[in-house]
């Protein structure tokens, strides 16, 4: 039997913090899209059940169109089991529709009152909504079958200890030696695996795409192989973009071309698809001004979307001014016998030279 487990899709996310709203809108379909396209992918592959393990929503005002097409998916996969364990994020009045239509027997709910189980043959899936009355007691009424394979879903941050007033917390202390072989997390974005007890394992599925550069790399879900009394995971790359956060370091011998140069360089294996953010650092020279408009420019066909920031600091060459009786040289040498860290006082430098020669402090 193969089982999927993903977990914070955060469809219908209004994906502007980055994109301009023409490509907002492209990614906000993408999201369903890939929702959509994993769903068949388990119809192909004979996947028995489907566990969201929170957040499928971002926000509780979902646009129409963007319910309507998470209902025909559960729909139009009558043979699959949507085992949807709502998250923090998960407010919107879909959970209403299922849980009273009464017309989507594949989609299983579960509550925050008690663990609520389903059963799979030689496996079952238990899952409780976290809240503060029953946080700080997840393990006490969690009875499971020593001789059954049990999956236990939740949402919340991993911790080895239950904080007094975090709800979203997963006390794994409370779940060690429960009969646990295989917890299902949701809330943390990237994949991670490991060991729970000697018995099982806990894994966050991480996102099903990307959705700002606090999310980068490959996104997806994780496969499910039970058999002969044994669970075999493998993480499934899934997404259609990747996000990317490259640092580029330069050097004072570089000017704008060999900068231009040198990002192309750390760029050049990353798909055309894709999302980037450049940061430049290292030193550059002072005659060197750093233009990260034209870098984007040089860029801005290469992407689906690139952004760049500038985290250079200026090297400052103390002994060409050492004998220069202008402003600028006395200037640059009070600011040498400064208590700064070289960070700070090239910084500075920066900003003084340029305005002692009139330029734009924000150019």
């Amino acid at each position: 039997m193969k089982i999927i487990h993903c977990a914070d899709l955060h469809l219908d996310s209004k994906m502007e913090s980055n994109l301009d709203r023409e490509l907002a809108a492209l990614r906000r379909d993408e999201l369903l899209d890939s929702f959509e396209e994993m769903a068949e992918f388990a119809e192909e592959q004979g996947v028995r059940a489907i566990l969201i393990a929170g957040d499928l929503f971002d926000k509780p005002h979902i646009r129409k169109s963007a319910k309507n097409r998470v209902m025909e998916v559960f729909a139009s996969h009558p043979q699959i089991d949507f085992c949807y364990l709502r998250g923090n994020h998960d407010n919107c009045d879909i959970f209403e529709e299922i849980e009273s239509g009464g017309q989507l027997e594949n989609v299983r709910t579960f509550g925050s009152g008690q663990w609520t189980t389903y059963d799979y043959g030689e496996a079952t899936v238990t899952g409780m909504e976290l809240t503060k009355e029953n946080a700080a007691t997840l393990g006490m009424n969690l009875l499971l079958d020593k001789n059954r394979l049990n999956i236990v879903m939740l949402h919340g941050q991993e911790a080895e200890r239950q904080g007094t007033d975090k709800t979203e917390v997963v006390d794994l202390t409370l779940l060690r030696n429960k009969n646990i072989d295989y917890l299902a997390l949701g809330h943390i974005h990237s994949y991670k695996k490991e060991r729970l007890d000697d018995r099982g394992v806990y894994c966050y599925s991480g996102c099903l795409e990307g959705r700002g550069f606090d999310e980068c790399g490959e996104k997806g879900f994780v496969m499910l192989e039970i058999e002969n009394g044994k669970i075999e995971t493998e993480f499934v790359p899934f997404c259609r973009r990747c996000l990317h956060e490259v640092n580029v370091g330069v050097t004072p011998e570089m000017g704008m071309p060999e900068m231009i140069a040198a990002a192309k360089s750390a760029l050049e294996k990353i798909p055309s698809d894709d999302l980037v953010k450049i940061i430049l650092t290292g030193r550059t020279a002072m005659q060197n001004d750093v233009d990260i408009r034209r870098l984007l420019r040089s860029l801005d066909r290469e992407f689906f979307f690139v952004k760049a920031y500038d985290r250079t600091s200026v090297a400052v060459d103390y002994e060409s001014f050492r004998n220069d009786k202008s402003l600028k040289g006395e200037f640059v040498r009070l600011m040498e016998n400064s208590e700064m860290t070289e960070e700070e006082r090239s910084a500075v430098i920066e900003l003084g030279l340029r305005a002692i020669m009139g330029e734009d402090l924000e150019a």
